[in-house]
């Protein structure tokens, strides 16, 4: 493991719900696709025949609050670390189109174009006004079942290096086309039809979802990249989640669109009715028209206090670049604040992200154990990001941004305000204090809580997650995940739990009639790469012990002390939180003292405390082997990113934080760390 003066941080936190995550594919042809452009790629182009020279509009509804974003031809980068421009997108489209690994195959997919970061220290060193830093393109290409890892320089327009995965095991992130393309294979099965028919449901009103499979090492999956197809249905509901169609299961060829076996077991489980499950409020019947809240809005009559340049935000004392990314969803770089008593722009964190999302849910039968999702190495986080809906999910004053992606032929397409930056204030004290009358003092102080949020709201199938990052005043930094959305069920015979014997154990709990809601856990894990006050960093765990005094010495027995120690391997470093045995976790800079002689440095606060309980040898929790430990710190690599591996889908694990830190390797001054629960970094 390449080991450099340099931080990277893993954060991992986890909550446990009753849902499912899959993801929903909407009918193409009912969509808007200036709206939903990522599930319209084959439509929602910036060139089309008719226009040739114009990008795509945004709706024009969302002009009264979106600071318009410029997508055209003549777009320059502005930033090292801005994503690539359309211009950049087709001119890979270009470069790869003239390599030999594309001509010599008609059928090949891009699963991922997205820009390849300078090197850091380049990156560092770069500032604004000086030439900008050579442009490259990194892609992840899936051609005659394998996947290729190419560099492609956009200033030579040539193909600057290119590889495959070797003995890695896993397949790229699927495209949206693979996703959509799947759902009709079954459809063309005569037995899969009748399975579905037979449960006296019509299949006008099927509503099919692609479902990662996972790696379970039967010799089905050796050389297949394989997804199973399941579904629910429609009738009478738009909530199609609470009707699922139990016990059939199609497992599909995904490169060879092909069926290769049906599972058709429940067949005497029913179909719920879905009576009184539609969640629009139009259609809810509420006993008349509720008015609990009179309506509230935060008004800004000076406008917001941040600005943002390209993609450069500035708010208060901070600075830091923010862009789209498809698997990620939102990535911050070069995060910066400003010293009170310099004005100086200080150091602290280098770059953050979500790495990975594992969803493993907790039933074994036939057709569920395969459900442990990646959602962001299997179906790409950003990809799955909806538009923000103005004054609902963002305040007023909100600035939205655009994601550029690229779609599986290379093409260009716009995910419309992906995300939005704007100032929080809900009524809470950032800080205060008032003189008792004892001292005779008359002063109160009181600071209110301003915050800068950057979010974005990724809806994979039914559940939605709304992913916060939060900036306050006095440094501090907040990492948050909302779980929002729809429960995913599990069809049943039982309609009461009168019917249910006392030795049958459900895998969840009946939630109504017909419906089980299965227990599941959401690991959500974050990359941080740290540079307070610059890159020489090191990690400190600091436990808290309880010291007993000795005979005379004091009128306590006992006191609590902190030890500090300095990880000094990647084992060092691999943390498992406990509540008797209590730690801080501090990120230092040895090299940079405070004015009375202390490191400078952070603190990185948990959130919560939870962990993985699946046997270590139990095949998902081999691939999702970074929730073996609720923090973890390796030396920086560019390529160790993604907690789960580059290639997630169908990975047998052989790639994952854990393999990496196994390694042990000698620290010095550098570490990255999983932590477990909402992340504030103090």
């Amino acid at each position: 493991m390449e080991a450099k003066n340099l931080w990277r941080f893993l954060v991992l936190s986890i909550g446990v719900v009753l849902v499912l995550l899959v993801t929903r594919l909407p009918n193409k042809e009912a969509l808007d696709c200036n709206l939903y452009s990522g599930w319209c790629t084959s439509k929602n182009r910036f060139y089309s025949s008719a226009h040739p020279n114009n990008p795509i509009k945004k709706p024009s509804s969302f002009s009264t609050y979106h600071h318009n974003q410029h997508h055209d031809e003549s777009e320059i980068p502005e930033h090292p670390l801005d994503p690539l421009t359309i211009q950049e997108f087709n001119k890979v489209r270009t470069i790869l189109s003239n390599h030999p690994l594309f001509k010599s195959s008609s059928t090949y997919t891009l699963n991922s174009v997205v820009l390849e970061e300078p090197d850091k220290k380049l990156v560092l060193k770069w500032k604004k006004g000086d030439p900008p830093l050579p442009r490259k393109a990194s892609v992840v290409a899936y051609v005659k079942g394998d996947s290729h890892v190419l560099t492609v320089d956009l200033e030579t327009g040539q193909v600057a290096s290119h590889k495959t995965t070797g003995s890695v095991s896993g397949y790229p992130t699927m495209t949206m086309e693979d996703m959509v393309g799947v759902l009709e294979v079954p459809l063309k099965s005569t037995e899969f039809n009748r399975s579905i028919t037979k449960r006296g449901v019509n299949l006008a009103d099927l509503a099919c979802l692609p479902i990662s499979s996972g790696w379970y090492g039967t010799p089905v999956e050796e050389n297949r990249r394989l997804i199973k197809v399941q579904c629910y249905s429609k009738e009478g509901t738009v909530n199609f989640y609470m009707k699922p169609i139990e016990g059939v299961t199609a497992l599909v060829d995904m490169d060879r669109k092909e069926v290769l076996a049906i599972s058709d077991n429940g067949q005497n489980i029913p179909v719920a009715n879905g009576i009184n499950t539609d969640y629009r409020y139009s259609i809810q019947k509420l006993n008349g028209e509720l008015r609990l809240l009179n309506p509230i809005s935060l008004e800004q009559p000076k406008g917001p206090s941040f600005t943002i340049e390209g993609h450069l935000v500035k708010w208060a004392n901070w600075e830091f670049h923010l862009r789209p990314d498809p698997r990620a969803g939102t990535i911050i770089s070069q995060a910066k604040v400003r010293d009170p008593d310099t004005s100086k722009l200080r150091s602290v964190m280098y770059k953050g992200f979500t790495s990975e999302l594992f969803v493993p849910y907790m039933d074994p039968t036939e057709g569920w154990y395969f459900k442990t999702y990646m959602d962001a190495g299997e179906y790409g986080f950003g990809l799955q990001a909806m538009p923000l809906d103005p004054l609902n999910d963002c305040p007023r004053n909100a600035y939205y941004m655009d994601g550029v992606f690229a779609s599986s032929d290379g093409t260009p397409y716009l995910q419309p305000n992906m995300i939005c930056i704007f100032e929080s204030y809900a009524g809470d004290i950032a800080w205060r204090h008032a003189e008792c009358p004892i001292t005779d003092l008359k002063v109160t102080e009181v600071r209110p809580k301003v915050t800068l949020v950057v979010r974005m709201a990724a809806a994979v199938a039914n559940y939605d997650y709304i992913v916060d990052w939060e900036f306050q005043t006095d440094g501090l930094i907040r990492a948050k995940v909302g779980l929002s959305g729809i429960l995913m069920v599990k069809g049943t015979t039982n309609e009461n739990m009168d019917q249910v014997p006392n030795q049958e154990y459900l895998y969840g709990t009946l939630l109504s009639e017909n419906i089980i809601g299965v227990i599941h856990d959401h690991f959500i894990t974050y990359y941080l790469d740290m540079d307070v006050d610059g890159s020489d960093n090191s990690f400190v765990k600091v436990n808290i012990k309880k010291q007993e005094t000795s005979r005379g010495e004091s009128p306590r027995k006992s006191y609590l002390k902190a030890v500090k120690k300095v990880a000094k391997t990647e084992k060092d470093a691999q943390i498992r939180l406990q509540l008797y045995e209590p730690s801080e976790f501090h990120v230092v800079n040895p090299l940079k003292k405070t004015r009375v002689g202390n490191p400078v440095g952070y603190k990185l606060v948990p959130g919560a405390t939870a962990a993985s309980l699946l046997d270590p040898e139990d095949p998902p929790q081999k691939r999702a082997a970074f929730t073996n430990n609720q923090l973890w710190v390796t030396p920086y690599n560019k390529s160790e990113q993604w907690a789960g591996g580059l290639f997630v889908y169908q990975s047998k694990g052989d790639d994952t934080l854990q393999v990496w830190s196994n390694r042990s390797t000698i620290l010095f001054m550098i570490l990255p760390f999983l932590c477990h629960g909402s992340i504030p970094i103090v």
